[in-house]
């Protein structure tokens, strides 16, 4: 009868990024309310008498990982594309600038990626392999997001 469960945790952070070949609205310097759901799957745990009995795992463990490795990395971040040179010139003449350059344009779909290529090793290491990140959906607006599926 122990099958497999998912469980979703949800973090929210601030962060501005600009879509530099865009030709919208995109291509200006704005931010975002982004809304990051972290779901993973596993079996409900057998620990009579621990903390963690019923569980597959406390949502508070999700919600101190996913801050670590992602949310206070990003939050009230610019995250910008390293070939957007004259944005990231421009931001490294802001002292003490939190500015994140990335591999890639910063769109919804690629923070996707890059923010489920972070967590994946990261729950599958300090769980033994017992729990998958089978999801993760970033919101860029309440009506706009994107899902990277494991």
């Amino acid at each position: 009868m122990n099958k497999k469960i998912e469980i979703t945790r949800k973090l929210e952070f601030d962060a501005g990024h600009r879509i530099p070949h865009h030709d919208g609205h995109c291509r200006h310097i704005h931010g975002h309310r982004y809304v990051i759901e972290v779901t993973l799957m596993g079996n409900v745990l057998n620990h009579q008498g621990h903390g963690d009995d019923g569980m597959v795992l406390d949502f508070g463990d999700i919600k101190k990982i996913t801050n670590e490795a992602i949310v206070q990395q990003w939050d009230h971040a610019f995250l910008v594309a390293k070939e957007d040179v004259t944005l990231v010139n421009f931001l490294a003449t802001i002292p003490g600038h939190k500015t994140i350059v990335l591999n890639s344009i910063p769109t919804v779909e690629n923070l996707a990626q890059e923010a489920f290529a972070t967590l994946d090793p990261i729950f599958k290491d300090k769980f033994g392999g017992r729990l998958n990140l089978s999801r993760l959906r970033l919101y860029e607006t309440p009506n706009c997001w994107a899902d990277v599926h494991a």
